[in-house]
């Protein structure tokens, strides 16, 4: 359940947008996590995915934050109450800070990134809660690529992308910062196709991801992703397989859309 974030932000770097044309600032999106117990696919969790505006002294903000959570009939197994979020430019979805603070069947740790674009680096700060509920910390400079981004401003840059110019069998590769190591995540355009959903029958773009050097995706082409084929391009269905099962995310609800 730890990359129930994770599982949802990917894709490619070279089919890009150098302008923001899909992402408002009022946006709400719900999905429903499903997990496989014991052979059978059961719904857990709820994703949520909003934007606002968030003004500085000196600039406007737009803050993305993702959250999970458990349904409450779950949590004496293992409760979820996690936050994601990520301060970006509204006109180019780029990074300036994100958060990071979960609870997870009662594991605790909080991860912020403050990204320093001239110097290519990230200034990290790392919390975890000890048994005797004393707090460690650990503050780093991680030395990033001049694209790398955290993992909530990557979801939203996935759906300002030129998907559409994209061909079949196209692959890139994607960087991203998560636990203070950057990984390298391959993203394969496999084609179009019409799925139904809570939305209603959509036309999606469907997408096979991987990982490089990593364990938290595992098999071949068995990480898919659905994005709708239209000026919103939201992420409506996705099936991952990790190390310790499988499972998928379905759309409930998408409000405040901008096209």
């Amino acid at each position: 359940m730890r990359y129930l974030i994770l599982i949802i932000s990917l894709f490619v770097s070279t089919i890009s947008s150098a302008q923001n044309t899909s992402i408002g600032a009022n946006e709400k999106l719900t999905f429903s996590a499903s997990y496989n117990m014991s052979g059978l696919l059961t719904e857990l969790a709820e994703v949520t995915m909003e934007t606002s505006e968030v003004k500085t002294s000196t600039s406007t903000l737009l803050r993305l934050k993702c959250t999970a959570a458990t349904y409450s009939k779950w949590d004496s197994f293992f409760k979820i109450r996690d936050l994601y979020e990520s301060y970006v430019s509204p006109k180019s979805l780029r990074p300036y800070l994100y958060k990071r603070d979960i609870n997870e069947g009662g594991y605790e740790k909080f991860m912020q990134y403050k990204f320093k674009r001239k110097t290519n680096t990230v200034e990290s700060i790392k919390r975890k809660k000890r048994s005797d509920g004393s707090t460690w910390e650990e503050k780093k400079k991680i030395k990033i690529s001049s694209t790398t981004k955290d993992l909530v401003s990557t979801i939203y840059n996935i759906r300002n992308l030129d998907i559409h110019k994209a061909t079949p069998g196209d692959s890139e590769v994607f960087k991203v910062v998560f636990d203070n190591e950057e990984f390298s995540l391959n993203v394969k355009y496999l084609n179009k196709e019409t799925i139904n959903t809570n939305l209603g029958r959509k036309e999606c773009y469907k997408l096979a991801i991987s990982i490089n050097n990593s364990t938290v995706l595992k098999g071949n082409n068995d990480n898919l992703l659905w994005l709708t084929a239209d000026a919103n391009k939201i992420p409506v269905y996705a099936k991952f397989k990790i190390p310790v099962g499988s499972g998928e995310l379905k759309i409930k609800s998408a409000t405040g859309l901008k096209n």
